[in-house]
């Protein structure tokens, strides 16, 4: 049995669970058959992604909308929790990523259910830590914020947010034990219909005049809708799909044998939040630069947020496959998903270059209209097209690495690429050569590069032998 998986993928139900067996069983598996179930696999991930990112667009709207004071400390306090709590349990779920999907291969159903707990509960006591950063955060933000009432926001939003995180810790862990059944369009159902009420909880909590509560509205609402969707996920379990992995609550299960699922989760966590931190310490560098710098870094990265759903959806319709492949042990199905990879991540990757190169002018005018702005974001952003053509590999490259369960191979890449080389040389060509913030994208487009070669060296040298033999082993232990 195998562990690995990444996200949610394809719409295929649990009734047909023999038809995804003996598909996988196929040895007459093709390159053009897997890409056509890889692609239905992405559309529902894709629109999940974008819905799931709008909930944080809505927040920050409606801070917005009550003042510039407000906006400035719903972004801290956000931004505050995607490092310190969401990165974390994003890359924690990226074991059950591997254990489920592998599980599900291998035709143990009932394990997918006990990695799905096991997974739920080890991300829980993970959070009671946080829960206490996220309460006394205010001394630690007032550390690195000069205004201390723009950090005493920030902390009383943390706390009232603290409410919905064990819906949100369920809600990642739910998607990763339905993705792994095939369950993929499940997610977006749940935010096609949490969204509109997540927009009318904003309402009512933070604008109405009789039940609003202003700025502190903003994150109760926020709590409520993790805790919806969690329901909904519930729910659309209970009485649509899913049920038939569910064996039951496994406490004695559920509460032992951590450590392969540690063992993956911490390179995971790894894996997500070097990403992550590499480009908000961009954004600290490009405040050097100047306002007008600053704004045309946001708008950029806004953009490339938006781009980088697709081959994220990619890579975990490629996890979950892979990883059904390696619990079945069908070593010749899993190298055409490898193969596939780079074919995929390079497609989007020069997909991506074209659409920030040749609607750069376009893009950067949704979001502004300052001229000097628009010169500096139209310019950024043809540097972040040609970064797209690397990370869009990357991004493919650790569904792969998911799947395999070499979650640890992937984090130490991630570190050394962008700690060891991108931010460093970024940083001398950005301050010292003075590039700018030219200089800024210059150096993390060649440790993005970098990263790129040595990662997809890696999974081109995969043992597979080996990786299906480690895989077997971990599951027969539990």
């Amino acid at each position: 049995m195998n562990v690995n998986t990444e996200e949610t993928l394809l719409i295929t139900p649990v009734d047909n669970y023999d038809a995804i067996i003996n598909d996988i069983k196929d040895d007459n598996i093709t390159s053009v058959s897997e890409l056509k179930h890889l692609t239905i696999s992405t559309l529902p991930l894709v629109l999940s992604f974008l819905l799931q990112y709008v909930f944080s667009i809505t927040s920050v709207y409606a801070a917005g909308r009550l003042g510039a004071k407000e906006l400035a400390a719903c972004s801290l306090a956000i931004c505050t929790f995607n490092i310190t709590g969401l990165a974390i349990f994003q890359g924690m779920a990226t074991s059950l990523d591997t254990f489920c999907s592998q599980a599900y291969g291998s035709g143990n159903k009932k394990m997918v259910g006990v990695y799905f707990q096991r997974g739920s509960l080890l991300m829980f006591v993970v959070s009671i830590p946080l829960f206490f950063l996220w309460w006394f955060s205010g001394a630690i933000l007032n550390l690195m914020v000069p205004d201390e009432e723009l950090a005493t926001m920030a902390q009383t939003f943390l706390r009232i947010h603290i409410i919905g995180v064990p819906g949100l810790i369920f809600f990642e862990s739910g998607k990763r034990f339905l993705q792994a059944q095939h369950i993929f369009q499940a997610s977006t159902y749940t935010l096609i219909i949490a969204l509109p009420i997540n927009l009318v909880l904003n309402w009512l909590l933070v604008w109405n005049p009789s039940t609003g509560m202003g700025y502190e509205g903003i994150p109760l609402a926020i709590g409520i809708s993790y805790w919806i969707i969690s329901i909904l996920m519930l729910g659309y379990v209970l009485f649509i799909d899913g049920i038939e992995c569910w064996g039951g609550i496994e406490w004695e299960k559920a509460t032992s044998n951590w450590k392969p699922m540690l063992s993956l989760g911490i390179p995971g966590v790894v894996m997500v939040i070097s990403d992550f931190l590499a480009f908000e310490i961009l954004t600290i560098f490009a405040s050097r630069f100047g306002t007008e710098a600053l704004a045309a870094q946001s708008i950029v990265s806004n953009i490339a947020t938006l781009c980088f759903q697709v081959p994220f959806a990619f890579a975990v319709a490629i996890s979950t496959r892979i990883g059904h492949f390696i619990g079945n042990g069908n070593i010749s199905g899993a190298k055409v998903i490898n193969d596939l990879t780079v074919v995929i991540g390079g497609t989007i990757g020069v997909l991506s270059f074209c659409l920030m190169y040749f609607g750069r002018h376009v893009l950067t005018e949704f979001f502004t209209d300052d001229q000097e702005v628009l010169s500096i974001a139209s310019h950024l952003l043809f540097l972040a097209g040609i970064n797209q053509i690397s990370d869009c590999l990357n991004v493919v490259g650790t569904g792969v690495l998911r799947g395999q369960g070499r979650q640890r191979i992937g984090s130490i890449l991630n570190i050394i690429s962008y700690y060891f080389l991108a931010i460093p040389l970024g940083y001398f060509l950005a301050f010292h050569a003075g590039f700018e913030m030219s200089g800024l994208w210059i150096g993390l487009i060649i440790g993005v590069m970098c990263l790129a070669v040595t990662q997809c060296t890696s999974i081109c040298f995969s043992n597979w032998e080996k990786i299906v033999e480690h895989s077997h082993r971990i599951h027969d232990s539990v």
